[in-house]
């Protein structure tokens, strides 16, 4: 059974009041086919800063996809199964291509969950408890820990037997390798010439 969350959305009356426009169920809840137990519930997006606070339609209210747009945030709640429901039995790969994501895996991997996103990912682990695994380390965490995810090869691990709730805010980042690139050299001063003394 997948955890529903309750969204409460705020806006403007015609009069310029802030107002409730919306209170119930997130609608927008994908579950993985290749992959049953892990979901994710999309909540909010944005596609540029500042963001546009205008109007009353539903910035979420579109196929939910891994990434948020060019300079753009996304604010989602992902529900993680436990490894026993899935390792072994599910195509990874084929969850990924379904949140348009078939460029974020690593394919050289033996994780199938090890992937790669031009994000920076503000997590907060909500319920249960999820390994988070690196190329070198992991490390476990559990509700309100937080967790600063910076454009690096990651995966999740839930080795308990209760899925792992967490909240997610995406924010679009440049890839690691092209900032890294785009950055020049440090290059020292020239050295001063010592002056010299007059006898």
């Amino acid at each position: 059974m997948i955890w529903r969350v309750r969204r409460v959305l705020t806006g403007h009356d015609a009069e310029g009041k802030s107002t409730i426009i919306a209170d119930g169920q997130a609608p927008n809840v994908k579950e993985m086919a290749s992959m049953p137990g892990l979901a994710l519930t999309d909540l909010w997006e944005t596609t540029g800063a500042p963001a546009d606070n205008a109007g009353h339609s539903d910035a979420a209210a579109r196929p939910v996809r891994l990434e948020p747009p060019k300079n753009g945030t996304l604010f989602r709640i992902v529900e993680f199964p436990p490894d026993s429901q899935w390792r072994n039995r599910a195509d990874a790969r084929a969850a990924f291509d379904s949140i348009g994501a078939g460029h974020a895996p690593d394919r050289s991997s033996a994780d199938p969950m090890m992937h790669k996103t031009n994000t920076i990912d503000y997590i907060v682990v909500l319920k249960g408890e999820i390994h988070a695994v690196l190329d070198k380390g992991e490390t476990l965490l559990r509700p309100g820990d937080v967790f600063i995810q910076r454009g690096t090869n990651h995966s999740w691990s839930v080795r308990g037997n209760e899925p792992c709730v967490v909240a997610v805010v995406l924010v679009n980042a440049a890839p690691v390798s092209s900032r890294a690139k785009s950055k020049p050299a440090a290059r020292k001063p020239p050295a001063k010439k010592a002056k010299k003394k007059k006898k």
